[in-house]
Formats: structure tokens, C-alpha cells, sequence
């Protein structure tokens, strides 16, 4: 062997011992053994150093055992803290998670429509500090948010809808305020690298996912990468010109309309009182039709013929593997609505792309900042393989710590 070739073999397995605690969480010895196929000794000289580096820690027995066979190890989640971040027009949730991933705190805010900055390192310091930290102890923070941010200049396009931060260097404005590194990435994109790791894209390499609701975004994945455009604007269908092929009379442009304004709250509503299923909103028209018969179908109907006309636009250019809907007007629609969506847009285009209801719910802009912000960091300290689905890095990199402009 050449010189230098038991070093290398020693971090090799180092990073396949780090990878799997934290993929699997606390393994005894055995457990390790045999998920990285090292001999019992190689396995128990391998956690000791890992344990005297301190990047290790013993954490119990399992089951209640005792002795060395029961013993559990764990990877040290103090070697390093990340921020998660969904930035909403009114709202800011912060989630402040260890190297490990293990969650520490959970904070929210209101965001005002001036002095947002402020406001929002405001909110990070909070959670931070409910996690015993400042938020220049966070190792990355990832900023999930409307819009696209221009890698060339930090600033907010396409996203009229969130006051206050228009004109402003987003990414290089948090990095001096909080004094660590962030990424914004756009919120729907999140979801999509949310969906990879832990939903229904797990091993699909090209994909679209729509996110109907009153600014409609999207997000595609090309060859398991995603897709952001020269200033970050790939996914921005919103303001596409569609027609409405809604058999009922709204009142809208049926030789072109803006795609966002056929599916936001309001236009679903009148959709909806056009068909006799009033509501007080949009996803509780959809839950309603559900069981409202015949006037209800008919109304799922028209709104699967909106959304399969924006998408086929999408499809047509693209030929994915999967159209993923995700958001509260697609899980108040559950399967239903997927499948009369994918009815509708097998009429409009060639390809037979399946339609499916997104899979991961509760927050998937903050989950999928937090497995974002969490793969950044962990290629950082353990050296392991960034996801090819890491947030852009754009221009503003230091030499320590690298500032990541990212784009919806």
C-alpha cells in the first residue's frame, strides 16, 4: 500500500461510522459492527477515537442492559447548532436543532411589514437564546422564503407579497446581523428537498412539485438537483397567462388569465358559491366538496382543470417522472383532487405523468431548511458528502464560513 493509506482508511470508516449514527440515532457496538462491516476490535478501536476526539459520547443502554454490549453511542450534537427558518409575509418560525438534528426549540413571531431585519434577527436571537445559545453560535442558518433571491446581488424578486424586504442584500443583511452563515432558499424549493429525503420523491430524479394557494409556486428537480434559473426564478409560475378552462362563469379571463389569481383563496371561493358549495375559505370549500355530492364534484372538477392547466405547461417542457401537489388546498383535496388533477392534465399534454399528493406535512419549509442547513454543516465537520440537493451557494463565500444566497 502507499504511504498514507491506513490514514485513509481509518476517516473512511470514521465518516461510515458518523453517517450511520446519524442516520440510524444511538447504536450499540454490535449494531455499528454490523451496519459498516468492521471486526469487533476494528469497530471498538474506531469508538474509542472517535470518543478522545469528543465527536462521540456514550448515551445509556439499550433496553436496559448492562455491560459493554449494551452500551449506546451517539454522535456529540454540541460539535455544532443550525438555525431553520420559514420566513412568511406575516410570520417568522424559527427551529434551532444540534449537529445531530436532534431539535432543541421551536419559536414564533410576528413579522411586521417594516423593520423586518430587526424583527427578524430578533426572533432568531430568541429561539437561539431559548436554546442557550447566540446566534453567532449557529453554524449555518437556512431561510426558507416566498420568492426567488438573485444570486447575483442578494436581492427578493418575484414576491410583492412580503413588505419590507424589497431592495435589500437578504442573505448578506442576516449574515452581518446574526454573524454566521445563511442560505435563502425559496420556500416551495424547500418543500421539494423535503419531499427527497423523507416523502414521496425518495429516489425520484426528475420531478415537479406544485404548491396551490394564494401566491402558487413551484419547484423542479432535474436529475435529483433542483432547477433555479439564471437569477432564481425557475418555478415562479404564478404569474404565467393561462386560460380558464373552469366550466363555471367567475368572471375571469377565459383566453388568459394569471395562474395565481385562478387558485388563490378568493378565486377558489367564487369557484366553489359558483358550484353551491359556499365556505369561509378556500381549503374548507375543498374538504367540504368531498362529501357534498354531485354540485361538490363538479366544483373538484373545475379546480383539478385550473391546476392541470398551469401544470401542463410544466410537464409539456419537462416529461417528469411525477407531479407532486403539496400545500393546505392539496391536502384538503387529498387523492381526490391528485386524481382528477392528473385526469384533467392527461387531456392537455403527451405524457402520462402521475400525480400524487406531496407526502410530508405539519411544517415541510422549515423541515426541509433544517435537513438543508444540517447537510451543509455536517460536510463542514465530518467531511460527509453534501446532498446534491444542498442549497446554492452563491458569490459572498468566506474562508471559514460560507454565506449562501439562495433562490425560490
Amino acid at each position: 500500500m502507499r504511504a498514507g493509506s491506513p490514514r485513509l482508511l481509518r476517516e473512511i470508516n470514521d465518516r461510515a461510522a458518523i453517517e450511520a449514527l446519524l442516520r440510524n440515532g444511538p447504536l450499540t457496538r454490535s449494531e455499528l459492527e454490523g451496519i459498516i462491516g468492521l471486526s469487533k476490535p476494528a469497530t471498538a478501536q474506531l469508538l474509542t477515537r472517535l470518543e478522545t476526539e469528543g465527536t462521540v459520547l456514550r448515551n445509556g443502554l439499550r433496553g436496559g442492559g448492562r455491560g459493554p454490549r449494551a452500551q449506546l453511542w451517539t454522535v456529540n450534537g454540541a460539535l455544532a447548532h443550525v438555525a431553520a427558518v420559514d420566513l412568511m409575509p406575516d410570520t417568522v418560525d424559527v427551529a434551532i436543532a444540534d449537529i445531530s438534528g436532534a431539535l432543541l426549540t421551536e419559536h414564533s413571531a410576528p413579522m411586521p411589514r417594516t423593520g423586518v431585519l430587526e424583527a427578524f434577527h430578533g426572533a432568531v436571537a430568541e429561539a437561539a437564546g431559548q436554546a442557550g445559545l447566540a446566534p453567532g453560535d449557529l453554524r449555518h442558518v437556512v431561510v426558507g422564503s416566498p420568492g426567488a433571491v438573485d444570486p447575483a446581488d442578494g436581492k427578493l424578486n418575484y414576491a410583492p407579497h412580503m413588505p419590507g424586504w424589497a431592495g435589500i442584500d437578504i442573505p448578506g443583511e442576516l449574515n452581518a446581523r446574526l454573524g454566521t452563515a445563511v442560505t435563502v432558499e425559496n420556500d416551495v424549493n424547500l418543500v421539494a428537498l423535503e419531499e427527497m429525503v423523507a416523502g414521496r420523491a425518495t429516489g425520484v430524479k426528475d420531478f415537479v412539485l406544485l404548491w396551490p394557494a394564494d401566491a402558487v409556486g413551484a419547484a423542479v428537480v432535474v436529475n435529483g438537483a433542483l432547477l433555479r434559473g439564471a437569477t432564481g426564478g425557475a418555478g415562479e409560475i404564478d404569474a404565467m397567462q393561462v386560460p380558464d378552462h373552469a366550466h363555471a362563469d367567475t368572471g375571469t379571463g377565459r383566453t388568459g388569465s394569471r395562474y395565481g389569481d385562478l387558485l388563490d383563496n378568493a378565486a377558489i371561493l367564487r369557484l366553489a358559491r359558483a358550484h353551491g358549495v359556499p365556505a369561509r375559505t378556500g381549503q374548507a370549500a375543498v374538504r367540504k366538496a368531498l362529501g357534498e355530492g354531485a354540485p361538490g364534484r363538479a366544483f373538484l372538477v373545475d379546480l383539478a382543470r385550473r391546476i392541470a392547466t398551469g401544470v401542463a405547461n410544466v410537464v409539456a417542457v419537462l416529461d417528469p417522472e411525477l407531479v407532486l401537489l403539496s400545500g393546505g388546498i392539496a391536502q384538503a383535496g387529498g387523492t381526490a383532487l391528485a386524481d382528477l388533477v392528473a385526469a384533467e392534465l392527461h387531456e392537455l399534454v403527451v405524457p402520462r405523468t402521475p400525480v400524487q399528493l406531496a407526502l410530508v406535512t405539519g411544517k415541510p419549509v422549515r423541515s426541509g431548511a433544517l435537513h438543508s442547513a444540517l447537510s451543509v454543516v455536517r460536510e463542514q465537520v465530518f467531511g460527509l458528502p453534501a446532498a446534491t440537493t444542498e442549497p446554492f451557494r452563491g458569490p459572498r463565500e468566506s474562508p471559514d464560513r460560507a454565506t449562501s444566497p439562495s433562490a425560490r
